[in-house]
């Protein structure tokens, strides 16, 4: 396991975490099961475990609780949620602060959190959904500053919306931010524009979320594959998008090389990323795997590899062939322009 300083708390975490929402809101899972993939976790070297009162309604929280009481002389870290007041996953423009974090409904959630967790401080807080405009709200940093002080909390940072990054980013320029969770894999970028940026500057920690978009990036999905009524994956994985994701990692699995596997292709490319701090990896294949990262490999493990383009050799890493499953043979010229300027995977 490789570690990292997250962000300017300075603390030394696992770049690869554990995220679990998987173990309370998605079926098949099993308490036994998912004390044992936890512990196999810390056993590995995992450090930083995210959660959240939503997952589950603090059943997730539970189960780590039992994992930090078990493994009391480790120095294990615990991230979890506030979920939103009114239960709405995203946040909507016309949310208020009152509608989602009123902030004596934060503190009434910080103790429900420790409560679960059976800690006296959690480590980090953060807001399961978030609005940038919140911060027009006085009420919001007074109580932010009141759970730090009180040391229910040691650090604060947001969760932000799916396909929204840089709703997060006056906050990260406002120092109101210790770190923010965002999607960001393989298919899905976008943070790299405003948000890493703001985040490198202003020492905030990130934390990937999704790195396995939902479990497609593991290489198990089918156009076949179904979930059980009332499964979340259902409403992700509709029959159009399941088509067009099953076809987009059937591309990225024919350039492999040395025996990568999809998920460790897909840790490979987030970890590649020096802003990223920590790697949520919560999703796991089809029997909720922990996957670890040999950080070691050389060209020839799958990471990127070259092809002749008119004479001239160009460096293609797999970022570009995961473009929307396009054929190689029609984007030669977006490559030749884009290739040396993308990250190596190394």
């Amino acid at each position: 396991m490789q570690y990292r300083r997250f962000g300017r708390t300075g603390w030394n975490v696992s770049e690869i975490g554990y995220g679990m929402w998987g173990m309370a809101g998605w079926t098949g899972s099993e308490d036994a099961e998912s004390l044992a993939s936890l512990q196999r976790a810390v056993d590995l070297g995992c450090s930083f475990f995210d959660t959240a009162w939503a997952y589950g309604d603090g059943r997730s929280e539970q189960l780590l609780g039992k994992i930090l009481r078990a493994n009391s002389g480790k120095k294990l870290y615990t991230a979890t949620k506030v979920p939103p007041k009114n239960r709405q996953w995203p946040a909507r423009r016309e949310y208020t602060l009152d509608d989602c974090y009123p902030p004596e409904y934060i503190e009434e959630y910080v103790d429900k959190s420790l409560a679960n967790l059976g800690v006296k401080t959690l480590d980090l807080i953060q807001l399961h959904t978030w609005e940038d405009k919140w911060l027009d709200d006085r009420r919001l940093l007074p109580v932010i500053e009141k759970l730090r002080s009180t040391e229910k909390v040691r650090a604060f940072g947001l969760s932000l919306n799916r396909w929204e990054p840089w709703n997060g980013v006056r906050a990260v320029r406002n120092g109101v931010a210790d770190a923010v969770q965002v999607i960001y894999n393989i298919f899905d970028q976008n943070p790299e524009d405003e948000l890493f940026p703001a985040c490198q500057e202003k020492d905030v920690a990130v934390i990937a979320r999704v790195p396995f978009d939902e479990g497609s990036l593991t290489g198990s999905l089918t156009l076949e594959s179904k979930w059980p009524a009332g499964d979340w994956r259902n409403t992700y994985f509709v029959a159009e998008n399941l088509k067009a994701t099953v076809a987009r990692v059937d591309e990225l699995k024919q350039i492999r090389r040395g025996g990568i596997s999809m998920a460790e292709m897909a840790l490979r490319f987030i970890l590649n990323n020096k802003d990223v701090k920590f790697v949520g990896d919560g999703e796991g294949g089809e029997h909720g795997d922990f996957f670890g990262v040999d950080r070691g490999g050389d060209v020839g493990d799958g990471a990127h590899f070259f092809i002749d383009v008119g004479g001239e050799f160009l460096d293609i890493t797999l970022v570009e062939l995961a473009a929307n499953g396009v054929d190689l043979a029609e984007d030669l010229y977006f490559y030749a322009i884009h290739a040396r300027r993308l990250p190596y995977l190394l």
